[in-house]
């Protein structure tokens, strides 16, 4: 497999993400359903803290990714869904530290919604990887 990045612009460096990955070659694509601050049986963990809650979900992340034979190194595309943006930018640090000692710049979409499924929960990330 080769993944080929695409920056037309410097910009989004400083954000730990890229424009997008061209992959060519791939053998596997896993589709990850949005992972959140839950425990084994679906229960919130963390409410009111963002940072924990977004360590918890990249935990959950790794886990669904653990189970494929992959790690984040493999993921090409994040999209994070965040009930507060402003606060969510301020734990930011958090993922991309993960992503960066993996190795790893996905292309990344962040949006803000009123809610998400759960009432405690303040973030979702839902990823692409390849292999």
């Amino acid at each position: 497999m080769d993944r080929r990045i695409v920056n037309p612009w410097m910009w989004q460096d400083n954000f730990g993400f890229v424009q997008g990955h061209e992959v060519t070659g791939a053998q596997r694509v896993l589709y990850c359903a949005g992972q959140t601050s839950t425990d084994a049986d679906g229960r919130t963990l963390h409410p009111e803290d963002m940072g924990a809650q977004l360590r918890q979900a990249l935990d959950n992340l790794e886990t669904v990714l653990r189970e494929a034979g992959m790690d984040l190194s493999n993921v090409a595309r994040l999209t994070m869904y965040t009930t507060d943006v402003d606060r969510f930018l301020a734990s930011y640090h958090v993922a991309i530290e993960r992503f960066s000692a993996a190795d790893c710049r996905p292309a990344a979409t962040l949006l803000g919604v009123a809610r998400l499924a759960f009432p405690d929960l303040l973030l979702e990330l839902e990823a692409t990887a390849v292999a």
